[in-house]
């Protein structure tokens, strides 16, 4: 059974409730130094492609086009064991997953909740 899964913006500080942090980008945040992230792993490869990232450029209304266009790169197997890596850590751990983005609700991170949650 996975414990708590989150999603926050990494530019928030750390919370003791957080367990473990993970960034979920494939850019490293502007104006985030590495040594400041107080984050336990950067997962690139969970991330959605460039050409997804770009054609979604974070307009709400491609939501839903972005949610199935992303899910479909996580069968990718590079991907999906980096999915498997995040459910492994949620079964034991709480998770945060951490993004840049200041629309939390309609990012990568909130699908991986989602497929994270569901797959219990």
């Amino acid at each position: 059974m996975a414990k708590s899964i989150t999603c926050r913006r990494i530019y928030e500080e750390a919370a003791p409730g957080d367990g473990v942090r993970v960034l979920v980008d494939r850019i490293w945040p502007r104006g985030v130094r590495r040594e400041d992230a107080r984050l336990d792993e950067w997962l690139q490869d969970v991330a959605p492609s460039a050409d997804l990232r770009h054609w979604y450029a974070h307009r709400p209304d491609r939501f839903a086009e972005f949610r199935r266009r992303y899910q479909a790169e996580l069968r990718d197997p590079e991907r999906r064991q980096a999915l498997e890596h995040l459910r492994e850590i949620a079964e034991h751990d709480g998770l945060t997953l951490l993004t840049a983005t200041r629309d939390v609700e309609h990012s990568q991170a909130a699908v991986l909740a989602v497929l994270l949650t569901d797959a219990e």
